[in-house]
């Protein structure tokens, strides 16, 4: 196990030295989301200017997500042993030169595979920066300030899709610049940092990579990536290719386990992954990873193919998805750190984003913006309620010197969520416009080879009445695969039904009672000590041995 970086007596910041260093922090999770929604509403001019298909249009987010994915638990661990601040610095240059690399790509391979370098600095700034705030807050108060959080998401949310179409309505810019901008963004914030963020550096001697462990996890999730976004497409479901790729990846996740639980420094232990709150939060995860991922990415997709509206348009009309996040985040955040109860706001948070899901698979080419406006605002108000509070329950539960891995491990689990949702959801809105199109050009007498060699996402180069079916097509289809993330969404009420009530720690590491009390519960049968314990009155418990 990892020595502690401070003791459960360690005085939390001030109010204003935390301020100054989320400031810097804030900045950084701004440019990670930045990269991802300034491409939401370009992607459909990109793919059709570098004449790629609707596979393609899928994996250029998938890219991002599978690296991420693959990285955050490595992330995490070496943030555990390793300075946090030069982990996040190192992270965001790995980030600086993905983007540049995407913005001068020549075509969509080159792009996909610059996406997906990006997402390896996607990857440790979505871990990195949630355990550095775990390192100065203690998680009653953290749910104020994730708040804070809240914000910024809304803001890179609803700010990255309209910048991203102003950029490609913009002749003299083009759509290179959506991922030149963030450039500037990451460089200030890289220098922010440095000034402002001060976080204890713990230097330990012998420190133990899990080189091994972590090959095994990226392989094995990649490989079962690369099966779902190819089957029933390249390969039947019944097949050599399904049983070579989904058996290897079997095969690679148990090693992974195997060699996870011997290791001395697991990068994923499976210990923590065990415990009640963090299995279940990471249950959670996955489904709200695979709904919002899976559906949201589609909707700039829906706005301007289906419904023929601009990228700035289509940015605009995203809005009330984004408001939810910010007002939900913001007030949950409120409420959780006066009562000190998280459970309530993540089961109705859970609902919601059902609910929002369920009404947006209703619609077609033709449904009203106002029912899609207050869809998206449901969509927006379960995200917001309970993506980031899942990682807090998870924090809440460990101590200081495992915080890193226990929050890369429920964003891990959320990211993976979120590429299987994009693989899937994306592979079935494939398949239904290609069945549609196939039919609606047979019905109008126009061979189904008609477009010849344009993408069919690059509207302009087609015929009128080529567009019009495209359009139906993609309009009509889009509606499936919100209905799909509905069903999804229901497991991650499930999860946060399950969870057991809890009051969050006023400090920012364990008592010393509750992690003397963890120690003897390793030592008797390797599982983890304490449950649901409700830390705040964790040291009488931990006496009384109830």
């Amino acid at each position: 196990m990892s020595a502690p970086t401070t003791t459960a007596g360690a005085e939390p910041m001030t109010h204003r030295r935390t301020l100054e260093a989320l400031s810097g922090l804030l900045l950084v999770l701004f440019v990670a989301l930045l990269s991802s929604t300034v491409v939401s509403t370009a992607l459909p001019k990109i793919i059709g200017a570098l004449n790629g298909s609707q596979t393609q249009y899928t994996w250029v987010v998938t890219a991002t997500l599978l690296t991420a994915t693959a990285t955050t638990p490595i992330w995490g661990k070496l943030a555990d042993l390793f300075s946090k601040k030069l982990l996040i610095q190192l992270a965001i240059v790995v980030f600086l030169l993905g983007s540049i690399v995407a913005g001068f790509s020549q075509s969509a391979g080159q792009l996909i595979a610059a996406r997906a370098f990006q997402g390896i600095g996607v990857g440790g700034l979505q871990a990195l920066v949630q355990v550095a705030i775990a390192a100065m807050i203690p998680p009653r108060e953290r749910g104020r300030y994730n708040g804070y959080l809240g914000g910024v998401m809304a803001l890179a949310t609803v700010g990255g899709p309209l910048l991203g179409g102003l950029i490609v309505d913009t002749s003299w810019l083009g759509w290179r610049w959506c991922f030149f901008v963030g450039v500037p963004v990451a460089i200030i914030a890289l220098v922010l940092l440095q000034a402002t963020l001060k976080l204890p550096v713990v230097r330990r001697e012998n420190v133990k990579i899990d080189y091994l462990g972590s090959a095994l996890i990226a392989a094995g999730v990649s490989v079962l990536l690369i099966w779902i976004s190819f089957v029933d497409n390249s390969f039947d479901w019944v097949s050599w290719q399904t049983a070579a790729m989904v058996g290897g990846s079997v095969i690679l996740l148990a090693l992974a386990m195997v060699v996870e639980k011997r290791a001395a420094e697991p990068v994923v232990p499976l210990a923590i992954i065990r415990e009640r709150t963090t299995a279940l939060a990471i249950l959670g995860s996955l489904a709200v990873g695979m709904a919002m991922f899976g559906g949201s990415v589609f909707l700039g997709q829906y706005f301007q193919i289906g419904r023929g509206y601009t990228p700035t348009e289509a940015g605009l009309l995203t809005i009330p998805m984004m408001g939810g996040v910010l007002i939900s985040s913001i007030v949950a955040g409120r409420l959780i750190t006066k009562s000190g109860r998280i459970k309530p706001y993540i089961v109705f948070g859970s609902i919601v984003l059902v609910v929002g899901f369920a009404l947006l698979g209703m619609i077609d080419h033709e449904t009203s913006l106002f029912l899609i406006g207050g869809a998206m605002f449901l969509v927006g108000v379960g995200v917001g309620m309970t993506m980031q509070n899942l990682v807090l329950a998870v924090q809440n539960t460990v101590s200081l010197k495992d915080i890193g891995a226990a929050s890369s491990s429920v964003a891990f689990f959320r990211s993976l969520g979120g590429t299987i949702g994009v693989s899937v959801l994306g592979a079935v809105l494939a398949r239904r416009v290609a069945d549609q199109m196939t039919h609606d050009l047979a019905a109008a007498g126009v061979p189904t080879s008609g477009a010849g060699e344009t993408s069919n996402l690059n509207l302009a180069a087609l015929p009128d009445a080529i567009q019009n079916i495209v359009r139906a097509a993609y309009g009509d289809a889009t509606g499936h695969i919100f209905l799909i993330s509905a069903v999804i969404a229901v497991v991650g009420v499930i999860a946060a039904l399950a969870l057991k009530p809890v009051t969050l720690r006023t400090s920012i590491d364990l008592p010393d009672s509750v992690r003397s009390a963890a120690v003897a519960a390793d030592a008797v049968d390797g599982a983890p000590p304490f449950d649901e314990v409700n830390v705040d009155d964790g040291r009488e418990r931990a006496a009384t041995g109830r």
